[in-house]
This record gives structure tokens, C-alpha cells and sequence, in this order.
């Protein structure tokens, strides 16, 4: 597996934020955000921008936002992941790394997400990393391509005592 690696979003990386998000193999699964929104995130301390890095050389493949960061109630959502590089193991190193910022650092009772229905690759690996299904937001994002219609959101989280127990079983070293 990859050598991944998260650091802190600077403006200066922002171009490469837009230019991954706008990227044709991604525009399906997210809705893009303005150059503004990601400022705000960089900025907000509510928030945690960051670039993923790959390999000795550090080479850009993609970035995250995190959200509630201070929620009173523990509640920390990993709001965006988006990577260049897909089928190579880094998405799921990824969200590992995030688990652990999550419940570690940012000492996070329920770690959440949405994804979209569609997007059934994500959704398999997020239970593959022991994300539960929690509810269904039906029809909520509007998807435009061949015929203009909706998508569902699929809500999943993680509780702190549930990562504490994949951490006992092994499952979640890596990163």
C-alpha cells in the first residue's frame, strides 16, 4: 500500500483543490464547491482542509475537509474526500488516517459522512472500514447528465467505542 499523508491545506493549493473537484471521474459523486467555500474551510476552526499526499516525493492526490471539529456533541463529519488517483489504495489508507484524527485528536464520539447512492464504491468501502448505515435522505441532490433527476444521500457513522474495538482487533493500523 501507499505511503499517504495529510497536511494542512494552504491557499496556495487551492487551484488543485478546484481543479480535482471539477475533475470529470469525480463530478458525479459530490457537489462542488466555490473557491470561497474552501477558503472558509482553511480559515474556519470549525473546520480542517487537507491536501492527501502520496509517496517519498509527496505528490498531490486529492484532499479532505472535515467539519464540526468543535461540536459540542462530539460530532465530526468528514463533509468532502476526493482523489486524482483511484483503485490504489489510497482512499481507503485515507479515511483510516481520518478515523483515527477523528477519535484521537479531535476526540470525536460519532464520526459521520454522506454519500451519494450512486456512488456504491464508496459506500463499499466505508462498510468495508466499519461505517454503519444509519438513514436515508431520499431524492435530496439534484445529478445532471444524460437526464436531469435526483440522487438519495446515505448517511453512515462510526461511535468512538466502535473504532476503539476495530483498534483492538488490528483493523485498523496502516497509513
Amino acid at each position: 500500500m501507499p505511503r499517504v499523508h495529510l497536511r494542512p491545506t494552504m491557499l496556495s493549493d487551492l487551484d488543485y483543490v478546484v481543479s480535482v473537484e471539477q475533475d470529470a471521474s469525480n463530478l458525479p459523486f459530490i457537489t462542488p464547491w466555490e473557491r470561497t467555500q474552501h477558503e472558509g474551510a482553511i480559515r474556519f476552526p470549525d473546520s480542517r482542509h487537507f491536501i492527501v499526499e502520496v509517496g517519498e516525493g509527496s505528490e498531490r492526490a486529492g484532499f479532505v475537509i472535515l467539519q464540526g471539529c468543535r461540536n459540542p456533541h462530539r460530532s465530526v463529519e468528514l463533509k468532502r474526500i476526493v482523489l486524482g488517483p483511484k483503485g490504489q489504495g489510497i482512499g481507503r489508507i485515507s479515511i483510516r488516517l481520518l478515523k483515527k484524527l477523528a477519535f484521537t485528536q479531535l476526540q470525536a464520539h460519532r464520526f459521520w459522512l454522506d454519500v451519494k447512492a450512486l456512488n456504491l464504491r464508496a459506500q463499499e468501502l466505508y462498510r468495508n472500514e466499519g461505517f454503519v448505515e444509519e438513514g436515508r435522505l431520499r431524492e435530496s441532490v439534484r445529478v445532471s447528465g444524460g437526464a436531469d433527476g435526483y440522487d438519495s444521500l446515505i448517511v453512515m457513522s462510526m461511535l468512538d467505542r466502535e473504532y476503539q474495538a476495530r483498534v483492538a482487533l488490528g483493523q485498523e493500523e496502516g497509513g
